[in-house]
């Protein structure tokens, strides 16, 4: 069956569960798993709902998201650990957070992507996008989607 799953997150509500069933998943098969994040890159303004909502020097942005990088992977390995499950993470910083999670994958040799979907519908996920529909459209691996 599935020997090594990638499990990225995004700190979201969605992907804390989306990490649990992928955990499950991987001990009830005995797969390791990794754990992964794509950081946005450390731009001055921070961005909420599209808009700018505050300004923070690229270091002090640079240090948030670091910050809360380490929050996301250090659940998974956590969680992980507390399973019995091999964990390992990576992150990266890129605009495009479904190709990061491809590579990824392509990297680590995973055979399979368990992730969120935050089910946006209609016109807010034409317009906003997926990335959980780019990875299931562009994805050479089976991806498991958690809702």
């Amino acid at each position: 069956m599935y020997k090594h799953i990638l499990i990225p997150t995004d700190g979201s509500a969605a992907s804390t569960r989306a990490i649990a069933a992928g955990i499950a998943l991987a001990k009830a098969v005995g797969a390791s798993v990794t754990g992964f994040h794509a950081a946005p890159p450390a731009v001055p303004f921070v961005l909420g709902k599209s808009l700018a909502k505050a300004y923070m020097s690229p270091g002090e942005r640079a240090a948030a998201i670091e910050q809360a990088t380490g929050r996301y992977l250090s659940a998974i390995e956590r969680d992980a650990a507390k399973a019995g499950v091999p964990c390992e993470t990576m992150h990266v910083t890129s605009h495009f957070p479904a190709d990061a999670i491809l590579e990824a994958a392509r990297k680590r040799k995973c055979d399979l992507v368990v992730m969120a979907s935050h089910g946006r519908h209609g016109v807010a996920g034409v317009l906003l996008g997926s990335e959980t529909q780019k990875v299931l459209t562009h994805s050479k691996i089976p991806v498991l989607v958690h809702r």
